[in-house]
């Protein structure tokens, strides 16, 4: 679904990526994992097209995303959860996710009714501001507002962090239900190690923006643990 090859990202003087290569296989959940500072948020940043890359390729079904600026990416299928939300808390439950709705087909442009399914507790408060929701409602609007565009790959920054446990293993839940069930590809970004192997498919490790490690979760050894998560 998704092969990142020799990536490269700099600021300024400074490069935060080198070299990275990551492969996302289709329908499937792949967790980026490493110690703070390491390259992950930069990691979705650059596929997302916020910010730009040195050089290398992101080949999302044989369109690279190198080549298309951050606005068309969403048109291309990627969708985006960034860290800390970042909902508008001045908007509706509805209103906020209206906002993907002119990604979709003019002929279809109305929340698809799964969104509710997955989240209920969003149409139960669709009038209410997002700011006041608590911090686990509005990950979920997050998440739903990034399904709305029906993304092809959807990126998932830390999506547990600072989220009560009951909405932690909520989140989870529709993880694998939008893998497993639905067939969306993840790239999901996680320090939770437990939350991690329970939804992942496969595991991506950086260091020093460099992969040192990847492949099927099950292979995430107690000896690569200590080497590059443990602090």
């Amino acid at each position: 679904m998704l092969s990142v090859n020799g990536l490269n990202q700099r600021y300024g003087e400074s490069q935060t990526l080198w070299d990275l290569s990551l492969n996302a296989p289709k329908g499937k959940c792949t967790v980026v994992m490493g110690r703070n500072g390491v390259g992950k948020t930069t990691l979705l940043e650059s596929i997302m097209g916020l910010l730009a890359v040195d050089s290398g390729e992101m080949i999302l079904e044989e369109e690279d995303l190198v080549k298309h600026r951050a606005e068309m990416r969403p048109r291309l299928g990627v969708g985006y959860v960034p860290q800390g939300r970042q909902i508008f808390p001045r908007l509706t439950v509805e209103e906020n996710l209206e906002i993907g709705l002119p990604i979709r087909p003019k002929s279809d442009r109305k929340i698809p009714p799964y969104i509710y399914e997955l989240f209920p507790v969003l149409a139960e408060m669709k009038k209410r501001f997002g700011g006041d929701l608590s911090g686990g409602q509005q990950q979920q609007l997050a998440i739903a507002r990034a399904l709305v565009i029906d993304p092809k790959l959807l990126l998932l920054d830390e999506p547990t962090e600072g989220i009560q446990p009951n909405i932690v293993q909520e989140i989870g839940d529709i993880i694998c239900k939008l893998n497993q069930e639905m067939g969306l590809t993840v790239i999901l970004v996680e320090q939770k190690l437990p939350f991690a192997r329970k939804v992942g498919d496969r595991f991506c490790l950086l260091d020093r923006g460099r992969d040192v490690a990847s492949g099927e979760m099950s292979h995430l050894s107690d000896d690569l643990i200590r080497q590059y998560l443990t602090v």
